[in-house]
């Protein structure tokens, strides 16, 4: 299991290339949106 230190740093990354402008085909935007949801759930449930 990934300790919260490198999920954070994944999901931080996640986040930069979402919003890069090169990043404009909307397949891979939703990939990347439901990856990001998916890591943010983690989070949340960990701090529960």
């Amino acid at each position: 299991m990934r300790d919260e230190d490198e999920i954070r740093e994944q999901y931080e990354f996640l986040t930069e290339q979402l919003e890069d402008e090169d990043m404009n085909h909307e397949g891979v935007k939703q990939m990347f949106t439901y990856y990001k949801r998916a890591i943010g759930w983690v989070l949340e449930e960990e701090h529960m």
